[in-house]
């Protein structure tokens, strides 16, 4: 199907007709400081996604650990600990180029999600290493993020996609898996089989 763009909604004007203005709550709940409230969906959260944007474009990181990971460390500023990963570092790269970054904290089993907009740099502290350890080892680096933004997004994502009920989780082999993704975007020479049997072991090796 062809899109057709004399459809196309190209400025805000057009947009406000379409979609009419914001209610006042929706307004209203967006406050430039850590709110106690909002305080606790951070400390009950093990998930964030991290937005941020750079020279080679935008990227989305899933960040998690325990509940309250991410640290408060005062009502404008929150302390992101960098655990091991694959060492892409795309968005600890766009943070460098563009310190405007945005979060969205998920909580099993809550509709409401809540947004934190900020900027954020990069630090290597000795003490917030130290502070921020898990298991007795420290992150690789803290994301300290200066909050600008931060308000709740009401449930309706979450009620429409039924993301916390278990009737709709889907079993691991419905889907490719990371070694037949790998094998199918390499080549026939990567080993498929192999990487799926240590990488759950490997995943539990690496974790911090």
């Amino acid at each position: 199907m062809t899109i057709d763009d004399a459809h196309r909604i190209a400025d805000l004007d057009a947009l406000t007709a379409l979609y009419g203005q914001p209610k006042d709550t929706s307004l209203l709940k967006e406050s430039a400081t850590l709110h106690p409230n909002y305080c606790a969906f951070i400390r009950a959260a093990p998930f964030v996604a991290l937005a941020t944007s750079g020279p080679g474009g935008l990227d989305v990181s899933p960040r998690g650990d325990a509940p309250g990971f991410v640290e408060i460390h005062d009502e404008r500023t929150l302390l992101l600990p960098d655990r091991r990963g694959n060492n892409r570092v795309d968005s600890l790269r766009n943070v460098i180029a563009d310190p405007r970054v945005a979060l969205l904290f998920l909580i099993p089993g809550i509709g409401e999600a809540l947004r934190v907009n900020g900027r954020a740099q990069i630090t290597v502290d000795p003490a917030l290493l130290d502070e921020l350890s898990m298991d007795g080892k420290p992150p690789r680096s803290v994301l300290v993020v200066n909050v600008e933004t931060v308000f709740f997004q009401c449930s309706r994502a979450v009620v429409r996609s039924r993301l916390w009920d278990p009737a709709t989780q889907l079993s691991r082999d419905a889907l490719p898996s990371a070694g037949r993704i790998l094998r199918d975007l390499i080549g026939s020479g990567f080993d498929g089989d192999q990487y799926d049997r240590e990488l759950p072991e490997r995943v539990q090796k690496t974790l911090y």
